[in-house]
């Protein structure tokens, strides 16, 4: 798992509309990098329409929003417009950027273990830097702990 204090490993995935999104290219603002899921689940809804909902006061914050979870371009493409989504959503369906972030590792539910999308966020500085990291994200009111932080 990354620390705060370390470089953002830089990436380049597909957006929800088929173009190419670099990390590199926000360099001098903050980025809001949250890693989900799965579209279109109960917990995923909540917290991208969270995003959604703050969208207005994360920009004010200086800092733009980024969704990363290993569903494809056309999965995204759906899902960003049944909720309106001001934001993209990567796909990063080999989950390599989710591997080298350490948003991707070993789950259980009813027993099952498997592996899966660690739902985790990370706040990037405008040097390129982790400055904040959420583990274990609960969705309801993610949104809030992560303006706050920004606002801190």
């Amino acid at each position: 798992m990354l620390k705060v204090g370390a470089e953002a490993p830089l990436f380049t995935l597909p957006d929800d509309q088929g173009r190419p999104v670099a990390l590199e290219s926000f360099r001098g603002q903050r980025v809001v990098l949250f890693f989900y899921p799965k579209d279109s689940t109960p917990g995923c809804i909540v917290e991208v329409c969270d995003f959604r909902n703050s969208w207005q006061a994360v920009q004010q914050a200086g800092a733009t929003v980024l969704g990363v979870s290993p569903d494809g371009e056309a999965s995204h493409r759906r899902f960003s417009r049944r909720h309106r989504l001001p934001f993209p959503l990567l796909a990063d369906e080999g989950h390599a950027v989710a591997s080298r972030y350490g948003a991707w590792g070993e789950k259980s539910l009813f027993g099952y273990r498997y592996q899966g999308i660690l739902r985790t966020t990370f706040i990037i500085d405008p040097a390129g830097r982790i400055s904040r990291i959420f583990e274990r994200v609960r969705p309801v009111g993610h949104a809030g702990k992560v303006l706050e932080a920004l606002h801190g």
